[in-house]
């Protein structure tokens, strides 16, 4: 990345605090102090001119990026080990590598303005405000989720935040996204909603209906290909004849962003925001590589190489670059961001203990959030005569 700063002296740092939450040094001048960086590689557009490689960023936000994308990544590795000690079962899905792409998404939109994702989505929810016992009292099945331990790993949800889940059905959630985007603008509201999907669900055929239906009515839908490079074990090129996610929507413009750089990402879905409110929808493709395996019955290694893994995460990982931004500005030093990552882990820690005293959901809630209130409660047997049984 190639680096400037629009301020009258460099910034020094009076001291380091630590809280509950994240450990980040208090600076002498305000937040308004604007650093600018220049994203590590210029953005591609399809049927639309790309946005300019110079990003503003503060000192506050450069240690919020860090300070986040080191819990992610604490609770994502936290979940590894909980699956593998069988307190998590079913599926899982991990986000590890790809912490950017939620992380810069957040910087550049509000809690009013949707998201909706597929099954990887523990991170999206924590980036969305949810919190840590959340997370893994969910993981675990326990009442204290954010699912009340109904859900699970891919169904994780948030309304307050206009996060609407966490979905298992590959591509479905998409034409849900448009949906919502429909609503928003019915109710006339300034706001927009992302859908999210990866580059294995981008052949679907619900996908291009719903773009269809959303550029003809100018829905402020945003499209974001969450492209991992691999759908399961299959290599996007062994799937599509076009990997080119971003030019997908033919007549609707699209941007090719690296996804493993959390300020492009913010430059991008600023972008796409003010343009989904304009002009309708708008496709993002989001270069990014995932660090497990697709779920956690895929060791990730039989279909690429461990050079290949471990080259990623010395050249891209979205981590380090904002390490190396902070180091190169003076923000912190190398032993303070150590310290974080210290905290994130004891924060980690705390939660999956917390978590595990959170009782199971009683066995009568298998029935409940099923049917609204007063419908779907009784249980008829073929000749409609029999009444088998009443559900609470």
């Amino acid at each position: 990345m190639a680096l400037s700063r629009r301020s009258s002296s460099l910034l020094k740092p009076l001291s380091t605090t630590a809280s509950s939450s994240f450990l980040r040094r208090r600076f002498s001048t305000d937040d308004s102090t604007t650093i600018t960086v220049e994203t590590s590689v210029p953005f591609t557009g399809h049927n639309c001119e790309p946005p300019s490689r110079s990003v503003d960023t503060t000192p506050k936000e450069l240690m919020k990026f860090f300070t986040d994308m080191a819990l992610m990544r604490r609770m994502e590795i936290a979940a590894d080990s909980l699956y593998k000690s069988k307190l998590i079962r079913g599926f899982c899905h991990l986000y590890d590598g790809q912490e950017a792409v939620c992380i810069g998404m957040e910087a550049a939109i509000t809690k009013k303005d949707c998201i909706i994702t597929a099954y990887r989505d523990h991170c999206i929810f924590l980036g969305r405000g949810g919190t840590l016992l959340e997370s893994f009292a969910e993981l675990m099945g326990r009442q204290a989720g954010c699912s009340r331990g109904k859900g699970g790993s891919m169904h994780f949800y948030k309304k307050d935040a206009c996060f609407f889940g966490g979905h298992g059905i590959v591509g479905a959630q998409v034409p849900l996204g448009c949906g919502l985007a429909f609503a928003q603008k019915y109710r006339k509201e300034d706001h927009v909603t992302f859908a999210m999907y990866g580059d294995g669900a981008a052949n679907q055929g619900q996908l291009f209906e719903a773009l269809n239906m959303a550029a003809l009515w100018d829905l402020p839908a945003i499209l974001v290909c969450e492209n991992n490079h691999y759908g399961m074990g299959t290599a996007e090129w062994r799937a599509a004849k076009s990997p080119a996610y971003y030019k997908r929507g033919d007549y609707v413009p699209g941007l090719k962003v690296d996804g493993m750089d959390a300020f492009a990402v913010k430059q991008a879905c600023k972008f796409a925001k003010e343009h989904a409110l304009k002009n309708g929808p708008i496709i993002l493709e989001m270069d990014t590589y995932r660090y497990h395996g697709h779920s956690m019955s895929d060791p990730g290694s039989t279909y690429r190489t461990r050079d290949e893994i471990s080259g990623v995460r010395q050249e891209r990982d979205p981590i380090e670059r904002i390490r190396k931004l902070i180091l190169a500005h003076d923000l912190a030093t190398e032993k303070e961001l150590k310290d974080i990552e210290k905290l994130a882990r004891k924060e980690v820690d705390e939660a999956i203990a917390q978590a595990k005293e959170s009782p199971m959901p009683d066995e009568s809630e298998l029935f409940t959030n099923v049917y609204r209130k007063g419908f779907g409660v009784e249980s008829f047997g073929t000749d409609r005569k029999e009444l088998r049984a009443t559900l609470p």
